[in-house]
């Protein structure tokens, strides 16, 4: 198959999206399939990349680390023409999940969207937190669902979640899976002599973007009252974002600071390391989809404790690999770190036991496969004409079908948001 990823979001940037297309497009080469990524230019974009196809973008957008594509490039048509794709798979609703619905409609393929985000938790990063902004938010995504062949969701929570949004398109639940292998025999002693960090000391850590939408405050006090009651306790906190200042302050004004280490963004292989240095790793986000970090941890055979939510009820499950908290409760967080820092050797191998385990119904292997065999189906409904016969005015035609539902989704938000903010 020739498989067109397009995502407003790749690397070098560091996220979920990012991550989840970069994993899925290698793993489907190695099982002999041809994928083109099409993403925004980044700042720290450098290599020559073979498989990307690079969009004009505008940098730090709004001011956050995030790329905005620009939605039209001239080299797009002549490099599709030259790939020939089967599948065009979109990983967002909007921006270059626009120019996939017109290359899906104009070359008559089958459109697979990834609803990985929920939308109305990242608003801010727009613009100032409105309900109608949120609604709209939500109004898109479904509408663009509906639009699409097939609907992929990281959890099953998302699957229901679609539904009862009035999603009709078939959903399939297909996880961002996770490579074991990188996961396995990290250097966390290497990482703690690093940060200087005792080899006895109790490590609670984390592991991801600082930013608002994370609720991190939240988790640096619930681990600040913990290691005040623990003076063998150490919280590591790696990654980077614009709250980074404020979490500092939370283990400052408690006088904490010596035991805090913040080493910044991680990458690749240093993230096994990272992970193998903590005794626990916290988790405190209601916005996930699947939490992928989650499922790092446990391959690298660390427990979790982690909020209830979308994306971690699947993979935590309370006292077997991890804990997991109901409600956004402080108290019961901190009890929770308490319980794993006292629980027995035996039970502690016992909960590692688990958490590999539970990794391992997430490789990427078999999400990958899962994948694939999901598309080989829509192919069978698809005969794309040849890209040589489509004359310019057949072209023009189909993206002006194509614009008119692109117009038609936006009004439709437009207006279900309007109509429906009172009420939130």
């Amino acid at each position: 198959m020739n498989i067109v990823m397009l995502t407003n979001t790749y690397l070098p940037h560091v996220g979920g999206v990012a991550h989840s297309v970069s994993a899925f497009s290698d793993e489907y080469r190695k099982h002999g399939h041809n994928v083109l990524v099409i993403a925004p230019e980044f700042a720290q974009q450098v290599a020559r990349e073979e498989h990307v196809l690079r969009i004009h973008a505008i940098q730090n957008f709004n001011g956050s680390d995030f790329s905005f594509a620009l939605p039209f490039s001239l080299a797009l048509n002549e490099r599709l023409d030259a790939f020939k794709p089967d599948i065009v798979h979109s990983h967002h609703p909007f921006l270059l999940g626009l120019t996939a619905l017109r290359i899906a409609r104009e070359r008559e393929l089958p459109l697979v969207f990834t609803h990985h985000t929920l939308y109305e938790h990242y608003t801010h990063n727009v613009v100032a937190n409105s309900q109608v902004v949120k609604r709209f938010a939500i109004e898109i995504a479904t509408r663009y669902a509906n639009l699409a062949t097939l609907v992929l969701a990281p959890s099953l929570s998302v699957v229901r979640l679609l539904h009862e949004r009035g999603v009709n398109t078939p959903i399939a639940e297909v996880p961002t899976g996770v490579r074991l292998e990188d996961y396995r025999d990290g250097d966390g002693r290497g990482i703690r002599e690093q940060l200087h960090i005792p080899s006895s000391a109790f490590v609670v850590g984390h592991l991801g973007r600082f930013g608002q939408e994370k609720n991190l405050p939240f988790l640096c006090e619930a681990v600040a009252r913990f290691m005040r009651d623990r003076e063998n306790a150490h919280f590591l906190l790696a990654g980077s974002g614009p709250l980074e200042d404020d979490l500092r302050n939370i283990f400052i004004q408690q006088g904490l600071l010596h035991r805090l280490h913040m080493p910044g963004k991680v990458l690749g292989p240093a993230r096994r390391d990272m992970y193998s240095a903590m005794d626990t790793f916290v988790f405190s986000s209601t916005t996930e989809t699947q939490g992928l970090v989650l499922s790092e941890a446990m391959a690298s055979g660390i427990p979790v404790i982690a909020l209830e939510a979308n994306g971690t009820r699947e993979i935590v499950k309370d006292r077997v690999n991890g804990r997991l908290i109901t409600g956004n409760d402080i108290e019961q967080f901190v009890s929770a770190i308490h319980w794993l820092h006292d629980t027995p050797p035996g039970g502690r191998r016992e909960l590692i036991h688990q958490a590999v385990c539970t990794a391992r119904d997430f490789s990427m292997k078999s999400c990958a496969q899962r994948a694939l065999d999901l598309y080989q189906p829509l192919l069978k409904h698809h005969s794309p004409p040849d890209s040589a016969q489509l004359t310019q005015w057949m072209r023009m035609w189909k993206l002006i079908g194509a614009q008119w539902e692109i117009i038609e989704g936006l009004t439709g938000a437009a207006g279900a948001a309007l109509n429906q903010a009172p009420e939130q």
